[in-house]
């Protein structure tokens, strides 16, 4: 994972060459997004969350899927008052064959009512005496009727929407085990001979820092990491491992830049990837870059980790949106502004880390690209396009 990417030190170099503008090249992602084929896979609900439903989902039972009490009280047949003969209670089968005109049973919520109910009585509204039970019972009241809420086979959840805490359970009650969603299989190749994955730094080593940020951030916007390895910089290994990759989409993160051990570049050309972006004019993270082999989307982003960040919300966040048609949850509605000392760049989009305090977005600081710390403490980049001369500006929300 190098860090010569130029921008070291506050910002990428001044001499970018055919590096897109920041608007484009997420325009560009979108793009290829749009474009990419993602299979619809079938996943366990406890990993569907957040997920994009790739089909329609029916229900498998009705709701309810018996008639039940809605209340605590007494299930009752015919006029009353009525004689009490049993007792219900829920998870066990209905007391008796039934209920004749005239008899009651006591129950609680969410017990199977009697065949032959007609209504169940609260407790609050009966008065019970000598194995007899009286009160104003109404027809059909306080009874969850079979399939009342939802019938067998109907279409409940429909393609596209977004799976939410309410939908899993919503599932989970019409018995279903999986979800069939539009869920990205992302690997990350984390490289440098530098790189290790415990411990502390020093002595020539880091800890990596982009392996546990990118699965929570791809979650995020709809993807799921499958794969996540390590590897030096090594150039046989790089080919490959992109060459082997088995996901709709792969990130490499180090070896985007051009020094002597980032290979990334000169591996997409000998494995004959077509590359949609080649370089970002932005600050920080310009070394990034997005290809596609083979059906896979290839994205690389710098080795520093702030930069990585940044390159991360500018390609492949908006990349997972469009290859779902999820919305994408960075953009933040209309501009703000931006209280405090924010100089633009001539050339160059600045993503700034900010606060955001009473509709004013506010630097945080601790935003160079070796760095996370700005963005731990921010809810969002603000975005400072070039000749940028103070008022509003738009925020990417970070996760």
């Amino acid at each position: 994972m190098t860090t010569g990417e130029g921008d070291a030190m506050g910002g990428c170099g001044s001499d970018h060459g055919g590096s897109l503008d920041w608007s484009s090249a997420r325009d560009r992602a979108r793009a290829a997004g749009g474009r990419a084929a993602v299979a619809v896979r079938a996943v366990p609900l406890a990993r569907a969350a957040g997920a994009v439903l790739g089909a329609d989902v029916r229900a498998l039972t009705g709701v309810p899927a018996f008639d039940a009490a809605a209340m605590d009280g007494f299930a009752v047949a015919g006029a009353g008052p009525w004689e009490l003969v049993g007792t219900s209670l829920a998870g066990a089968p209905a007391a008796g064959a039934g209920l004749a005109p005239g008899q009651a049973v006591e129950i609680a919520t969410g017990a199977r009512v009697p065949k032959g109910t007609e209504a169940v009585l609260p407790y609050e509204r009966a008065e019970r005496r000598q194995g007899r039970v009286a009160g104003p019972a109404e027809a059909g009241r306080h009874v969850r009727w079979t399939g009342e809420e939802t019938a067998p086979g109907e279409t409940v959840l429909t393609r596209g929407t977004v799976v939410g805490p309410a939908a899993l359970g919503l599932a989970a009650s019409l018995g279903h085990e999986t979800l069939p969603v539009l869920a990205p299989r992302v690997a990350v190749l984390v490289t440098g001979a530098e790189v290790t994955t415990s411990g502390l730094s020093g002595e020539g080593f880091v800890r990596d820092a982009i392996g546990p940020m990118l699965p929570a951030l791809v979650e995020w916007a709809g993807g799921r990491v499958d794969r996540l390895d390590h590897q030096g910089d090594d150039r046989a290994a790089l080919a490959a491992a992109i060459a082997a990759a088995d996901a709709d989409l792969l990130v490499v993160c180090g070896s985007s830049s051009k020094g002597p051990a980032d290979h990334l570049r000169a591996v997409l050309a000998d494995l004959d990837a077509e590359v949609l972006v080649d370089g970002v004019a932005c600050r920080p993270g310009h070394p990034q870059l997005l290809a596609r082999r083979a059906g896979t989307v290839i994205a690389g982003l710098p080795g520093n980790p702030g930069a990585a960040l940044v390159a991360a919300l500018t390609l492949v966040v908006p990349l997972l949106c469009a290859m779902t048609g999820r919305p994408d949850p960075s953009r933040w509605p209309g501009p703000v502004p931006v209280d405090g000392e924010v100089a633009a760049h001539p050339r160059d989009t600045r993503l700034v880390a900010v606060r955001v305090q009473d509709g004013t977005a506010v630097p945080v600081g601790h935003d160079r690209p070796a760095s996370l710390r700005g963005a731990a403490l921010a809810d969002a980049y603000a975005v400072v396009p070039p000749g940028w001369r103070g008022g509003g500006a738009e925020l990417l929300r970070l996760p």
